[in-house]
């Protein structure tokens, strides 16, 4: 008993025997980790839990050696500047393992959500990197502020100064700001996706070839590329061409025919030019409608699929020319506004 109160009695052994002790807890924990536990989630049929274990096997480790270190040092009691050096060090290594951990963490946790079904709708493989960002952004921020706890800083100064940055920042750069949240919310309700041909309240059509988080940019039938901000875009009344169950898209063309023809030779005559189309899907059927009576003609509608919107302008132009030839050749008339005026002599006085 005399040799173990010695030894406590003196600083420098007292320590030693922590480090010792610090050391052989962290050889068990790892143990704990490595054998025990590793055994227990492999039996499981996911990678999750197995990868999980993996990630915190050394954070922990660490920890219980490092807090062993920092209690040996307290024991030895260094002068209050040599004290408050080893200890912000040790916290601060603490953080930054745990940092590292937290920062892969979420790295798996978002891959495991985006592959996940379509219960989890936020988070997708094209929304992926937004999160990513949006989670390394938090974890640095917690880590910057328990350093500034682990050093005794004063943590009020800093977020005053912070909360000026923000308001200044937030004035300059509103619209910035404006096109990244509405460049989220595209992101996250997918109105439309790479690939969409889309319609805007302006009049732009066009097939979407990239979505940012500023802009979207949109390529025209002109071969002209378009940059939208999202602001703008997310503000706007979007017709997706390519939205719905299917990439198909029904078409319409309207034709006029004049007052006495034979509307069965029209009909047949329409529904033969979309069935002789290539392009003209065979499921859903062409079909014809005798939508009014105009004002001069008998105004009549073809309607039909084709397989992708980017054939629109081309099929159109195609069963347009063909109709004027076979009502030319089968003497079927489109008539054209006219209007009859009656001249009548002027009265005698």
């Amino acid at each position: 008993m005399d040799l173990i109160k010695t030894v406590l009695s003196n600083p420098y052994m007292k320590a030693l025997m922590i480090v010792f002790a610090s050391v052989l807890a962290a050889a068990i924990v790892k143990w704990i980790f490595g054998g025990i536990l590793a055994r227990a989630v492999k039996r499981s049929k996911t990678t999750f839990d197995d990868n999980l274990l993996d990630l915190l096997n050394k954070p922990v480790f660490y920890t219980v050696l490092l807090v062993g270190i920092d209690m040996a040092i307290h024991t030895l009691k260094f002068p209050d500047n040599l004290q408050y050096i080893f200890v912000g060090l040790i916290k601060t290594i603490v953080i930054l393992i745990w940092t590292g951990s937290a920062w892969k963490f979420a790295t798996m946790m978002l891959r495991e959500l985006s592959v996940l079904p379509k219960s989890y709708k936020i988070v997708q493989p094209r929304t992926l990197p937004l999160f990513d960002n949006l989670g390394k952004i938090i974890i640095f921020s917690g880590a910057f502020y328990f350093l500034l706890l682990a050093w005794d800083l004063n943590i009020s100064a800093w977020l005053a100064s912070a909360g000026i940055v923000g308001i200044a920042v937030g004035f300059a750069a509103k619209d910035s700001l404006a096109n990244l949240f509405a460049g989220f919310f595209i992101m996250v309700d997918a109105p439309y996706k790479v690939g969409d041909f889309i319609n805007l309240d302006g009049g732009e059509r066009g097939k979407i070839t990239d979505i940012g988080l500023r802009s979207t940019r949109m390529l025209t039938r002109d071969d002209v590329e378009i940059t939208i901000p999202n602001s703008v875009i997310a503000g706007s009344k979007i017709i997706n061409e390519s939205g719905g169950p299917n990439l198909k898209q029904r078409i319409r063309v309207s034709v006029g025919i004049a007052y006495g023809s034979d509307i069965d030779l029209v009909r047949e005559t329409l529904l033969d030019i979309a069935r002789s189309n290539s392009y003209v899907q065979e499921e859903p059927e062409p079909r014809v409608r005798f939508r009014e009576f105009g004002e001069s003609e008998l105004s009549f509608q073809l309607l039909f699929w084709i397989a992708e919107p980017v054939l629109r302008g081309r099929v159109i132009d195609q069963l347009n020319s063909e109709i004027y030839k076979k009502f030319k050749e089968k003497n079927i008339e489109i008539p054209f506004p006219q209007r009859i005026v009656h001249m009548r002599p002027a009265k005698e006085d």
